[in-house]
């Protein structure tokens, strides 16, 4: 590997040891065995290298989310019972110990003082939505047009967020995908004049 991609491991093994503040330049060139010029010459600065090190953390678990075998083929796109399996997939990563969503968790709390790197995120988020259309309704990500992305795409991205707020604070009480579906079913029931469970496939 070059330095460019030696710093990107270097960064993403900092980050799940210390998370993003308590990450140094220093400790990403030890980690990495580089110097502390090739950070800003591969990736302009150590904000940008961490976010891009986080998106690629977060891109690895795109697997997961599709879940072993074939349940997700077992399902209707579109439908709640695909809705249940999608997140009961996202939330089984978010039950691992060492979860990579606690760095998200970081980042809310401090964007302000880290703007380089909320921004580089914030447009990562948008495509994280583009990503998550499919994965529930079908299709092919490339035909996800960009008002899609910033509605659906945007929910869904909203509702993951959420999720990772209350599983990284109380997984005790953090709602699991049956509950979720449960909550979708009575949202679909009440808008459409259905009954509240039940009636929803």
């Amino acid at each position: 590997m070059g330095h460019r991609e030696d710093l990107l491991e270097g960064a993403k093994r900092c980050l799940l040891e210390k998370g993003f503040a308590r990450t140094t330049a220093r400790d990403i060139v030890k980690e990495s065995g580089t110097n502390l010029a090739s950070i800003g010459y591969h990736y302009g600065s150590k904000d940008v290298l961490l976010a891009q090190a986080y998106i690629e953390l977060v891109e690895g678990m795109g697997g997961a989310f599709e879940g072993e075998g074939s349940a997700l083929d077992d399902t209707e796109p579109g439908s709640v019972e695909r809705f249940r399996q999608v997140w009961s997939n996202i939330i089984g990563t978010m039950r691992e110990p060492g979860s990579i969503w606690r760095l998200s968790m970081e980042v809310l709390v401090m964007g302000d003082r880290m703007p380089e790197l909320r921004d580089h995120l914030g447009r990562a988020q948008r495509e994280a939505g583009r990503g998550l259309v499919p994965l529930l309704m079908g299709g092919r990500e490339e035909d996800v047009t960009d008002g899609t992305t910033d509605t659906l795409g945007a929910f869904y991205v909203t509702l993951m967020t959420g999720l990772i707020a209350q599983w990284t604070f109380d997984p005790k009480t953090a709602p699991d995908a049956d509950a979720l579906a449960e909550g979708l079913r009575q949202v679909i029931g009440a808008a459409t004049g259905g009954a509240a469970t039940g009636d929803v496939p």
